[in-house]
């Protein structure tokens, strides 16, 4: 399995949606989170976007899970940013296989 940072910008003007639909995203993190995908996740302290740190096998697993965000479903997400990571140290350290 391959670790990857995600980090998510927020589309300008969008609090009021994300707000509606934030419930169903975290359910799903937390689903996530349960099955060992999502490692880490939570919103910058601007409210700017967020960074969610994921294991998948493939960028293309990865994509696939990330079709099924309901923030990507409401159009919230304005752009992402996917890095392939390899953390060395700390409590993620020798995650990346």
């Amino acid at each position: 399995m391959t670790v990857f940072a995600v980090e998510y910008v927020y589309a300008a003007e969008s609090t009021e949606e994300r707000n509606a639909v934030r419930p169903a995203h975290r359910e799903w993190t937390a689903g996530l989170a349960q099955d060992g995908a999502i490692l880490a996740s939570g919103p910058y302290g601007d409210g700017a976007g967020a960074l969610l740190i994921f294991k998948a096998a493939d960028e293309a697993a990865l994509n696939s899970i990330l079709k099924q965000d309901p923030f990507a479903a409401a159009g919230v997400i304005a752009g992402t940013r996917i890095t392939e990571w390899s953390p060395v140290t700390g409590m993620l350290a020798g995650l990346a296989a």
